[in-house]
């Protein structure tokens, strides 16, 4: 259906349904909000080709409280610097905000910058269930992952399992898939995959 759209009607028909989901369901899937092509060049970039040589290991917690423990999460991240991220990750931050202003107007939130980081998590590993928002600091609304993972099928496994009220539901990281859920009211895990799972994961705050 989107197909006939010219980008900026489908960004905004992308927007309108990621407001609507948050409004109604709790929670926003998205595809296609990046697509094949915007896909394909940033995992071309340097730092997903060297694999983890420029990525760190992910910690639990936060600053002086944070700790290393792979029986928790077992992924690599690497922190993007809006100042000197390359052309194929400004596409999606200018999208991110674009998305932001969108949200704010929409749903009349308060959201004033967002955090972002590169995400790889190598074959076998995990991230138990958790919530996004820290204890100590309430900053982190709205958690938002893209993911980067080209032909993904579903006995690879790797799908990211949200606990409802109702239930639990899974999502795979479809390339190009983006999902948006609040931070602070839906615990999540990441399932193990046997091949390497790619995304670009972040968070909108009310603090800049």
């Amino acid at each position: 259906m989107l197909l006939h759209l010219s980008m900026e009607e489908k960004l905004l028909s992308q927007f309108e349904a990621i407001a609507d989901g948050l409004a109604n369901e709790g929670i926003a899937v998205i595809d296609e909000f990046l697509n094949s092509e915007e896909v394909i060049s940033i995992v071309q970039l340097e730092e997903f080709k060297h694999d983890l040589s420029h990525f760190r290991k992910a910690g639990i917690g936060k600053q002086e409280g944070k700790q290393i423990n792979e029986s928790i999460r077992g992924d690599f991240i690497e922190w993007i610097d809006r100042a000197t991220a390359l052309p194929p990750i400004r596409i999606y931050l200018e999208r991110l905000s674009q998305l932001m202003v969108f949200l704010n107007q929409s749903l009349f939130l308060s959201l004033k910058d967002y955090e972002v980081h590169q995400t790889i998590y190598p074959v076998g590993s995990f991230y138990k269930r958790h919530l996004d928002q820290f204890k100590k600091d309430d900053r982190r609304k709205l958690s938002v992952i893209c993911y980067l993972n080209e032909n993904w099928k579903e006995e690879e496994g790797g799908q990211l399992r949200i606990y409802f009220p109702e239930g639990s539901k899974d999502f795979f990281p479809i390339s190009g898939r983006l999902v948006c859920f609040p931070s602070n009211l839906l615990e999540h895990e990441v399932l193990p995959a046997t091949r390497e799972r790619l995304s670009i994961t972040g968070w909108m705050l009310d603090v800049a």
